[in-house]
C-alpha cells in the first residue's frame, strides 16, 4: 500500500502523526532492555484528543449498540418471562432445552448487537450514515482488517 493510499484510507479521527519505530540493531537491543525504567519518562506519541473518538461519532456508537444489543437483550429475557407464565397459569409445558435455546441464541445476537453497533455507525463526524448501515459496517470492517494485518506484517 503507497503512503497517497494509506493517507487516503485513514479514519476520520485518526491522528495526522505517524509514529516511528526505530531500527534495532543487536547492540541496541542490550541497550534497550536496561533502559526499562526511563520508558516511563518518555512523552507519549499522541494525547489524549487526538486519540480519542469525537462525541459525535461515539453518541452514534451508543445509539446503535443500544438498538442492536439491546432488543435481542429484551428478548432473551422475556422468553424466560413468558415461558414461566405459560408454564404457570396457562399449563402449557415447554421443553427446558428449547426455552435455554432460544434465549442462548438470542443473548448471543445481543452479543453479536454490540460489535455490529460500533462497526455500523460512520466514523465520519460529518456523516450520519444509513439506517442499517451495512455500507458503513463494509468499510469499517475493512479498515479494521486492514490495520491487523499491517500490525502483523509489522510484527513478524
Amino acid at each position: 500500500m503507497s503512503a497517497e493510499e494509506s493517507e487516503r484510507n485513514r479514519l476520520p479521527f485518526e491522528p495526522n502523526k505517524k509514529r516511528q519505530k526505530p531500527v534495532k540493531t543487536p547492540t541496541q537491543q542490550a541497550a534497550t532492555a536496561q533502559k526499562t525504567s526511563n520508558q516511563a519518562d518518555r512523552k507519549p506519541p499522541y494525547t489524549k484528543e487526538e486519540m480519542a473518538i469525537p462525541k459525535v461519532v461515539s453518541q452514534r456508537m451508543v445509539r446503535r449498540v443500544a438498538v442492536f444489543c439491546g432488543i435481542p437483550t429484551i428478548l432473551a429475557i422475556s422468553t424466560l418471562i413468558v415461558s414461566y407464565l405459560l408454564a404457570t397459569y396457562a399449563n402449557i409445558k415447554l421443553a427446558p432445552i428449547a426455552v435455554l435455546l432460544v434465549n442462548m441464541g438470542l443473548f448471543g445476537l445481543g452479543v453479536l448487537g454490540i460489535t455490529y453497533g460500533v462497526l455500523s455507525a460512520s466514523w465520519d463526524e460529518e456523516r450520519v450514515g444509513s439506517l442499517l448501515g451495512l455500507g458503513e459496517f463494509g468499510t469499517n470492517w475493512g479498515r479494521m482488517v486492514a490495520v491487523w494485518r499491517e500490525t502483523r506484517q509489522k510484527n513478524s
